[in-house]
């Protein structure tokens, strides 16, 4: 993970997804070190403590540990355009199921 934070080209944006017991070390030292993470239950079923992992505990941690080394979360919104994601797409889908406006920010 060191060699890929430090040969990549400088506007290169990367994520990290670790599976299992991995997912909060990785996820942790790819936020230190510049990159994004994404975290679910499809990766990890238990907390680093050994009790049952749950997407918001896994969100919660990660948003915890994200701050607790000075970066930001994304919005929603950010992590569109981070991801390339044409915006055009989020209002189809959310017209499709019927949701209006759900990004709290």
């Amino acid at each position: 993970l060191q060699f890929l934070s430090e040969t990549i080209p400088q506007d290169s944006t990367w994520t990290v997804a670790g599976i299992g017991k991995a997912e909060i070390p990785l996820s942790t030292a790819a936020i230190v070190m510049g990159g994004h993470v994404r975290v679910g239950l499809e990766d990890n079923l238990s907390m680093p403590d050994g009790s049952q992992a749950s997407n918001p505990l896994l969100v919660e941690k990660i948003v915890r540990i994200t701050r607790e080394v000075g970066r930001e979360i994304a919005t929603p919104d950010e992590a569109r355009s981070i991801l390339s994601l044409n915006p055009a797409y989020k209002d189809r889908i959310l017209n499709f199921v019927g949701i209006e406006n759900p990004d709290p920010l």
